[in-house]
């Protein structure tokens, strides 16, 4: 498997997903992923996906976020 951005070999690892609500920061650690050897950009595997997929409850707001954990 290559890297989309530069090419190079992606390794399995895990990688931390951080998301800025603009009230608060969402930290998910440990997310499954493919990370570049090169680069370091990691793509996330469909278990990684399914630990950024959720939607959080803060101060009664609800927050979703995508596979690549950014808030949608």
């Amino acid at each position: 498997m290559r890297c989309s951005k530069c090419g190079a070999t992606v390794e399995k690892g895990v990688t931390t997903s951080v998301t800025d609500t603009g009230e608060c920061l969402v930290i998910v650690r440990n997310v499954p992923c493919y990370k570049c050897v090169e680069c370091g950009m990691a793509a996330f595997k469909n278990d990684g996906v399914m630990a950024v997929n959720e939607t959080l409850t803060i101060s009664g707001k609800e927050y979703t976020f995508n596979a690549s954990g950014e808030l949608i």
